[in-house]
């Protein structure tokens, strides 16, 4: 352990000029696969990039209402035109000046083939340079929630990705790489200082930003560190200022320490399991000839024989809410009725089970992530151990983030475990990416398990052009319930959120799990 320690403390040291420098140095389980901000999906490389490159709008991290950015007003021309006037006198970390062009440029990449992120220009048709400080948005329908999918869409500098060939997004599911996969050039308050994937990542603050920082960081470093012991003792030992993943079990001792502190609040993220549902044989299954996952009774046989109240207390020591349905409170659609489980019944599961012809179970691949969520690689053995009590042999894998995410998108994965925030904090969101079949426009981006049903497909298109909010949130409510009885996914739980600290820092806990960087404070 105290080797371990001493490479982290290693990886942090750095000089940092000037009395008033304050450096913010934090940690986590994993790093950031990319820093092309239009190739992976990922929560923590968008909380990340956020502070290097600006999205038009973002959400105010108190009230979590999209406020002005690179844009500084909007106007709804008509339902399906949505006019942005640009911030003035914006420069990208070269000095260049941010114009419409960039924009327009941004969106349209983010649009593209090997883009991740076209969930969130779901629906856009076009935009349009209206003239340098000017933008319009032409949607096939009205967008409600068109706002909430702009503050994920970062800006990039159009000349610098033409001059090194990054038109395109990296794309998520090859080895290969183009330039901004490793550079970064932006125009928010951090800028890209050096990257060493899996080992260092080191970011100046921006002296020639546009806007004013609440917060005193001058740089920030970040190292990335699988191992949770690690983690804590580095915290412990002051070697890093701040954890975004604390151990659960060493919550108690961080709580009772005079120089450290937790902040804590629920994530609008639920973690659940996903099946394939569209092979017609398993890969590595004893059942030959079949797939016991495109059967309701086996999947639901899967759900019922979880015991997610004990995940909860043992596994996840509180840290994580149980619940029935696909997205968290916080979100658009989601009540009560979506969010009551199936009742824990290993009885219930074996007879599902024996009705659907499989009274000895099967074996079946079962990939998770092992440094992505809160104990994610002991809920997935948990869950190996109360699937044996029915006969279903799960074969676990588990693989760190980096390598992860791009398996089950090239749908190699039988039964897989993802958690799914919701950025938009509407339903849709969720919805679009996890049930839609796979399809163009962001549809179906997540549905890794290749779920398909046309009730659910035609729910869905319904709620996309609706404009009257109250029948649209009862449209997103009917599909989550039809979630649930399909068995599309297995629910698990929404994740609480702990942040562990040292005393004299200063952040404002975010329900995306994601650090402001305008409003750390090292005091």
């Amino acid at each position: 352990m105290k080797y371990a320690v001493a490479i982290l403390s290693a990886a942090l040291s750095v000089s940092t000029a000037g009395v008033q420098a304050k450096t913010f140095k934090w940690t986590s389980a994993s790093d950031i696969p990319t820093w092309d901000i239009h190739s992976q999906n990922n929560a923590l490389s968008n909380g990340v990039h956020a502070s290097v490159y600006e999205s038009l709008v973002y959400y105010n991290s108190r009230t979590f209402k999209a406020e002005p950015v690179l844009a500084t007003a909007w106007k709804q021309v008509s339902p399906t035109q949505l006019r942005l006037t640009l911030r003035t006198g914006v420069k990208f970390h070269d000095g260049s000046t941010f114009s419409a062009d960039d924009a327009v440029f941004s969106i349209e990449r983010a649009m593209t083939k090997t883009s991740n992120f076209a969930v969130y220009t779901a629906g856009i048709d076009r935009v349009v340079k209206v003239d340098a400080n000017t933008i319009d948005i032409f949607t096939k329908d009205p967008n409600p929630v068109l706002l909430n999918q702009l503050t994920e869409l970062r800006m990039m500098n159009k000349a610098w990705a033409e001059k090194n060939n990054s038109t395109a997004p990296k794309d998520i599911k090859t080895q290969d790489e183009n330039f901004a996969h490793r550079n970064a050039m932006g125009t928010g308050p951090f800028m890209l200082k050096e990257w060493q994937p899996d080992q260092k990542l080191v970011l100046s603050r921006n002296p020639a930003w546009w806007g004013k920082a609440e917060g005193n960081v001058t740089e920030v470093i970040y190292t990335p560190v699988k191992n949770v012991s690690t983690r804590m003792a580095a915290l412990l030992s002051g070697e890093v200022d701040f954890v975004l993943d604390p151990s659960p079990q060493d919550l108690g001792r961080v709580r009772s320490s005079p120089d450290l502190k937790v902040v804590d609040g629920i994530e609008n993220r639920t973690i659940f399991f996903g099946m394939d549902q569209f092979r017609n044989e398993l890969p590595g299954s004893d059942i030959k000839g079949k797939n016991p996952l495109k059967d309701q009774r086996v999947r639901k046989a899967l759900y019922q024989a979880i015991d997610i109240n004990t995940i909860a207390r043992v596994t996840l020591r509180g840290l994580g809410q149980p619940t029935g349905a696909l997205v968290a409170p916080q979100v658009n659609g989601w009540n009560e009725a979506v969010h009551k489980r199936f009742a824990f019944d290993v009885a219930a599961a074996q007879k599902l089970l024996a009705d659907a012809g499989y009274p000895n179970g099967f074996e079946v691949d079962f990939a998770c992530p092992n440094n992505r969520y809160i104990n994610d690689e002991a809920i997935c053995q948990a869950v190996t151990a109360m699937w044996a009590r029915i006969g279903v042999k799960a074969k676990l894998r588990t693989l760190p983030l980096v390598t992860y995410f791009p398996m089950i998108q090239r749908y190699e994965a039988s039964i897989y475990m993802l958690g799914w925030g919701v950025p938009t904090f509407d339903a849709m969101y969720s919805l679009q990416s996890l049930v839609r079949t796979v399809g163009a426009q962001g549809d179906g981006n997540y549905n890794v398990g290749r779920y398909s049903n046309p009730q659910m497909d035609g729910l869905i298109e319904r709620a996309k052009k609706e404009t009257d909010l109250k029948l649209r949130t009862e449209l997103l409510n009917k599909a989550l319930m039809l979630q649930n009885q399909d068995v599309a996914h297995i629910p698990l739980h929404n994740q609480v959120i702990p942040w562990a600290m040292k005393k004299n820092i200063d952040v404002v806990h975010r329900a995306d799990n994601r650090l402001d960087w305008r409003l750390i404070k090292v005091n």
